[in-house]
């Protein structure tokens, strides 16, 4: 199944684009996209901003290569439900690391859902070992690249729901 197709299906919308019997799982929630600092990508950020606002996110796109201290002032500012980090250029586990620390020193943003997900590392299917000392590092869930949009909706699914006004 394409990422396009699985997107489709994931999202409860048929062909013609009607949406079924769901609610918009993200209805008045926020979440910031980026990549890691060295990671010029954007298609990746693309995808999971059209993804994301498919299920009723607010999302704001910082883009690629977006500095630690920048991050961390974005968050801080915008006070979003979700953080989701993408990495494409195999950096994603040792630049995690490091932003995830960053972020969890500030005690405002200890208890923000932060992900990641892509290419982790450079070893392909060895990538996978990277995942438990990201998620002991502080994130609350952690992707590899073969792990797919539908294991991403399953968190998504899973975090709380903010109540709306």
């Amino acid at each position: 199944m394409s990422e396009s197709t699985e997107l489709t299906s994931q999202t409860g919308r048929g062909a013609a684009g009607q949406a079924h019997d769901r609610s918009p799982a993200g209805r008045g929630q926020t979440v910031i996209v980026t990549t890691v600092a060295s990671d010029a990508h954007t298609w990746n950020l693309v995808f999971l901003q059209l993804f994301l606002e498919e299920l009723g996110y607010d999302v704001v796109n910082l883009g690629p290569c977006v500095p630690d201290a920048l991050l961390v002032e974005e968050c801080r500012a915008r006070r979003p439900d979700l953080l989701v980090i993408s990495s494409v250029n195999g950096h994603g586990y040792q630049e995690g690391l490091r932003v995830i620390r960053e972020l969890r020193a500030h005690s405002e943003l200890v208890d923000l859902p932060v992900t990641i997900g892509g290419k982790l590392g450079v070893a392909g299917a060895e990538n996978v070992a990277h995942i438990e000392e990201l998620m002991a590092a502080g994130f609350d869930m952690v992707f590899e690249e073969s792990a797919g949009a539908g294991a991403f909706r399953h968190f998504l699914d899973s975090l709380p729901q903010r109540a709306l006004p």
